[in-house]
This record gives structure tokens, C-alpha cells and sequence, in this order.
């Protein structure tokens, strides 16, 4: 019998470098690794939101597919991944990066630990976060109230949370 796959959606961010490159190569290794049936939206370029000011402009997209690890595996791929693209481990929470890869939403499913939260904590009250999201999955409902995401795109008055 197959593994049960989870239907997932990640946001990946790059302001350093070369940003467009950063996120193909960041989807690729997800793709070769942890996520089956990738799906890519087009990629927004974005101004800094809670960075310093030496802050360069973000380059940010989603990603969807599926996956047959569970979220902390999924997790740990993603940190692997960012590993193995030079971000270092240890930095600011708002420093500039070469990439940095979120996990938005698995499924229906929600998580809330010291390592990891599910739903994304800035989902719903992001723009660089949820245009790109909505452009590849506007009707998967967030959970807990199973708003959807592009009714959040809608509602969203700012990028503040």
C-alpha cells in the first residue's frame, strides 16, 4: 500500500543574490525531495516588510503539491534545503536571506509547537504571502475557520499582523 499523501503549500523568499535563481533552485530541491506534483507561481517582487534597513527588495512564491512526509520531516527538508543553499542557521529573525522556505498550509491540519506552527503565524495577513498562494490555490480553506485563501487576499488591509 502507497504512503498517504498531504496536500501542502510552501512560501519561499529570497533578497539576496540572485533572488530569481535562489527560488527556482529552492522549488527544485523540494521537487527532487519532499514534494511530488510542485506546481510554482510566478514569483513578486516586494518590499521589505519588518527587515533592516539596509533591506534589499524580496523576491517571494509558493509552492503546492504533496507529500508523503509528515509536517516535522517536511520541516526539516526545508532547513536542509536552506542549509545546503549557504542561509546560515544561526541569524536575526528579520536578516537578510538567501532563502528562507515557510511552511503555509498541510493540508487541513494545524500545528502549534515551539518549532513549528501550521498555518504560517503571517498567512493570512500577508500579501507576498498569499498573492502568490492564491494565484495556485485560492479556494483551500485556511484552517481553523476554513476562510479561504483568497477571501483572506480580499479582506487583507495590510501587511502588518
Amino acid at each position: 500500500m502507497a504512503p498517504a499523501t498531504h496536500r501542502v503549500a510552501l512560501g519561499l523568499g529570497s533578497n539576496l543574490g540572485d533572488r530569481r535563481a535562489h527560488l527556482d533552485t529552492a522549488a527544485a530541491h523540494l521537487g527532487q525531495t519532499a514534494v511530488s506534483e510542485l506546481q510554482i507561481s510566478s514569483m513578486l517582487e516586494t518590499e521589505p516588510v519588518d527587515c533592516p534597513d539596509d533591506a534589499g527588495p524580496y523576491l517571494n512564491a509558493a509552492v503546492v503539491g504533496r507529500t508523503t512526509l509528515s509536517p516535522s520531516d517536511l520541516h526539516a527538508v526545508c532547513e536542509s534545503v536552506e542549509d545546503k543553499m549557504g542561509r546560515p542557521r544561526r541569524r536575526g529573525y528579520h536578516d537578510n536571506r538567501i532563502i528562507d522556505i515557510d511552511i503555509l498550509l498541510y493540508g487541513d491540519l494545524v500545528v502549534d509547537t515551539a518549532a513549528l506552527r501550521i498555518p504560517h503565524r503571517y498567512l493570512t495577513c500577508r500579501d507576498f504571502v498569499l498573492r502568490p498562494l492564491s494565484e495556485l490555490a485560492p479556494e483551500w480553506p485556511v484552517p481553523p475557520d476554513n476562510t479561504t485563501v483568497a477571501a483572506h487576499l480580499e479582506t487583507m488591509t495590510s501587511d502588518v499582523c
